[in-house]
């Protein structure tokens, strides 16, 4: 028998969120488990976390489903439908049990922007099959999400290099 699987919500204002994900990712798959990781707002560019999915050999499957970062978006439908294309995929990837572990970066950005209600996505965490653990990511995750977790880590800026007029840097950033 499987055991319940985990939901986990790497959540805060500071940095460290999607990298403590794929973090996660890279020991569930070293372990032997089959991940699968969904990006829901990056996509402009590769991060270094992609690249070294990719590079890796571990049974990672990454699907990048955004269209960049929101603030940056001129067309907020554009980044709303890549979004719910992302989450069917998803809903698609947790019920279909062939994962130990799904990881949902930036998730709660849908709830945010409207795209997906609470109730859908709570309804989506609640009907998982058993043995499937999932990592969201994502600022402001909604309280509801919160009280469905098991685990919720808020990362919180004490100080960022951008206050000092530093840009983000590859390896470091992104």
């Amino acid at each position: 028998m499987k055991e319940k699987g985990l939901v986990i919500i790497n959540t805060g204002s500071g940095k460290g969120k999607t990298t403590a994900a794929f973090g996660q990712a890279l020991r569930a798959a070293g372990h032997g488990v089959a991940v699968c990781v969904i990006q829901f707002i990056k996509g402009k560019w590769q991060t270094g976390e992609a690249r070294s999915l990719e590079s890796s050999g571990l049974d990672i499957e990454l699907h990048v489903c955004g269209t960049g970062f929101t603030w940056e978006a001129e067309n907020m439908d554009e980044v709303k439908e890549a979004g719910l294309k992302g989450w069917e995929l998803a809903r698609e990837k947790i019920g279909s049990g062939l994962y130990g572990l799904v990881v949902l970066d930036e998730l709660t950005y849908l709830v945010n922007y409207g795209v997906v209600s609470k109730e859908e996505m709570l309804a989506v965490l609640a009907n998982k099959p058993d043995g499937v653990d999932l990592v969201i990511t994502g600022r402001d995750a909604p309280n509801e999400l919160v009280e469905a977790a098991d685990l919720v880590t808020e990362m919180r800026e004490v100080k960022h290099p951008y206050g000092a007029g530093l840009k983000a840097r590859k390896g470091i950033e992104f």
